[in-house]
């Protein structure tokens, strides 16, 4: 960590890619703010705990270290994958001692269909960053991309509709919506660091 820089965590899961790709453009908001620098980090697959190529697996110091948290999980029947939920799970040393209380955080989601729960998977990432004090906020409808968006984007947080297979792109709204989540997550670090 770069001495006077605040480092935000962006915290995710993904299989397809998709998450992945939308952490990388919340992660270059952060950036785009001087002073702000991202940490990106994921979780493994529950059924595999091996080392993998990309980002190194978060570890509860990446939790209490960070000034901010963007959390980023595709949805499963409407929640966060078992993966990020697992990891979320072993926190509670971490909320015993209130070390997340007051940090500002944000989260992100992507989906397979067009109605496959964006919004109550980001209400369910919400739960357990409430219960450790964090204060969460979404997007605001000032963003001109909130009310034009055929796809993802809620007031919750950044989404993205994949697709089935996976295989649709992110939309040039998607891409605006994470890297103004970003930006917004580091402003707020910044302006509650002074």
């Amino acid at each position: 960590m770069i001495p006077n820089v605040a480092e935000i965590l962006v915290l995710y899961y993904s299989v397809g890619g998709s998450v992945k790709r939308m952490a990388d453009l919340i992660a270059s908001g952060i950036e785009r703010v001087p002073g702000a620098e991202a940490r990106v980090r994921t979780v493994p697959r529950i059924s595999d705990q091996q080392e993998q190529a990309g980002p190194p697996y978060a570890e509860l110091r990446d939790l209490e270290e960070c000034a901010g948290l963007a959390l980023g999980s595709p949805t499963r029947f409407g929640n966060m994958a078992a993966p990020l939920k697992q990891f979320l799970d072993g926190t509670s040393l971490l909320w015993q001692r209130g070390a997340l209380a007051g940090k500002p955080a944000c989260v992100f989601t992507s989906t397979g269909s067009l109605h496959g729960g964006q919004e109550s998977t980001l209400l369910s990432m919400m739960l357990p960053l409430f219960h450790h004090g964090m204060l969460v906020m979404g997007l605001p409808y000032t963003l001109p991309e909130m009310n034009a968006t055929r796809t993802g984007g809620t007031p919750y947080g950044a989404s993205h509709f994949a697709g089935i297979a996976d295989d649709e792109p992110i939309t040039e709204a998607e891409r605006t919506l994470c890297i103004a989540q970003g930006k917004r997550l580091a402003e707020l670090v910044l302006r509650l660091a002074r």
